[in-house]
């Protein structure tokens, strides 16, 4: 084991040499700092190279094809006044190229620290640039890779793809027969609208930046020719995105009218081959889950899982495909009712144990085996217990509650723990872990304590990644 990370560690060397070598080729400044970025998902390296005059983001992928396609990509959008980073190197000896730094706020990120009325622009300027991406015309596809085009056998690869990594793993019962022929039925039905655009292959808010206010387009070295469609169902039934019904159709009429130079709002057949690719586009993601989540055990693919079964839900409650295809449309009954994968999500999630308790009775005892986290002093805070009326009642009766929240020092409490809860939750949701405690006491453990606790579980609740437990000890609830 010690010789592996020995020769990991040598490679990386390695790749930050050739990085480091070329920014100096082509800036001529030393460098003042580097930082690591994260490539999520990819087995690409990425770090920002930082000088006096200049900041770059340098890439190290050892897929030399991959590279090829990207940068080919890159200089055709930039010719075509698409919001794409600028080449500024490239040693494709070495498998190393320089490119813009563009930040690090994704549409994505924006969408999680603002309203939905103040990203609404973004994703309306984000439909009317696909549309224009996908009509470049004379587009060189020499360098498209693995394929130069969407197409059956693509098509069919995903299908496997989902096959192999996402119903065997889950034990979804299936024909093989039945199935491939369902599969062949749905590839004929994809492929029977226009094939001549642009496909992005994976247009989604994390591969869209926002920079200097404006969208800009990144990972888009799988690209090749094909529907206009694929990439709609990617970026509005994005799983981790969430975007409510209304507001996806909204964009989806945006993008039509953009797509077809007309009022297409009311066209079926177009609508139809839309949410026929937004299936093709869940089989696609859900094969990945698979692939990185289970057999990779990258825990932020299989937390993605639950977003795809309410999209698989919603489909199938509010669309009749024109393709008929029953024995995969069984699969996905079966896969929504799946206890085996509901079983997975929950065990790969961060487990948040939020207590009450009582000073007097002693700090509550950690059993996950982590050695406890986070414990908060209640006790300074104004005390309803002093008031005769609140004697009997605790902090989940309403009347305690308005006590309570007269009070800004109680406010100002809470926003602070939440604050140092919230920190935690991220560094240890990136890291893997399983546990993490929260501990509310005060004097007696029946009001200030079970008030705090018990709205700490409710807000935490609200995140999918989370396992909440809560438990008012003195309450015994």
């Amino acid at each position: 084991m010690a010789l592996y990370f020995s020769k990991k560690k040598k490679a990386k060397n390695k790749v930050m040499k050739e990085t480091e070598e070329l920014f100096k080729k082509t800036f001529n400044e030393p460098i003042v700092k580097i930082e690591k970025v994260s490539a999520t998902g990819s087995n690409r390296y990425y770090e920002r190279i930082i000088s006096k005059n200049h900041s770059c983001i340098a890439a190290y992928n050892n897929d030399l094809k991959e590279n090829k396609a990207f940068i080919s990509y890159a200089k055709q959008l930039k010719a075509n006044n698409i919001n794409v980073p600028e080449i500024y190197a490239e040693d494709l000896e070495n498998n190393v190229y320089l490119q813009q730094d563009l930040g690090d706020e994704t549409l994505f990120t924006f969408l999680k620290s603002h309203t939905l009325q103040e990203t609404m622009p973004y994703y309306i300027k984000v439909m009317q640039n696909l549309v224009r991406i996908q009509r470049i015309e004379n587009f060189d596809f020499s360098y498209a890779y693995p394929a130069k085009a969407f197409d059956k056998q693509s098509m069919l690869w995903d299908c496997n793809y989902f096959k192999y990594y996402f119903l065997k793993f889950f034990d979804i019962q299936f024909d093989e027969r039945l199935l491939e022929k369902d599969f062949n039925t749905f590839t004929d039905y994809l492929l029977s609208c226009p094939q001549e655009y642009f496909l992005y292959r994976d247009f989604i808010p994390r591969n869209i930046m926002l920079f200097n206010n404006e969208p800009y387009f990144i990972d888009f070295q799988g690209g090749r020719k094909g529907s206009c469609y694929y990439d709609a169902a990617s970026f509005l039934f994005d799983a981790k995105t969430d975007l409510d019904n209304t507001t996806r159709e909204e964009l989806l009429n945006v993008f039509l009218c953009e797509s077809l130079g007309s009022d297409s709002t009311q066209n079926s057949e177009q609508k139809n081959y839309f949410y026929a690719y937004v299936y093709m586009r869940l089989i696609q993601t859900m094969g990945a889950y698979g692939f990185r989540g289970v057999y990779e055990n990258k825990k932020s693919f299989i937390k993605s899982i639950p977003f795809a079964l309410k999209n698989l839900k919603y489909l199938s409650e509010n669309v009749d495909l024109e393709a008929k295809i029953p024995h995969l449309e069984n699969c996905f009954q079966q896969i929504i009712n799946s206890q085996k994968i509901i079983d997975t999500v929950n065990k790969n999630k961060l487990t948040i144990t939020v207590k009450s308790f009582s000073y007097k009775k002693g700090y509550p005892h950690d059993v996950s085996g982590n050695g406890g986290g986070f414990v908060f002093d209640c006790r300074a805070l104004p005390n309803p217990g002093r008031e005769t009326k609140f004697k009997q009642m605790t902090g989940l009766d309403r009347e305690v509650k308005e006590y309570l929240q007269q009070y800004k020092e109680v406010d100002y409490f809470f926003a602070n723990a939440m604050n140092l809860v919230q920190q935690s939750i991220e560094n240890y949701l990136n890291r893997g872990f399983s546990n993490l405690s929260v501990y509310f006491g005060c004097t007696g453990g029946q009001h200030r304590s079970v008030y705090l606790a018990q709205k700490c579980a409710d807000i935490l609740a609200q995140n999918p990644d989370l396992n909440v437990i809560i438990h008012h000890i003195e309450q015994n609830i």
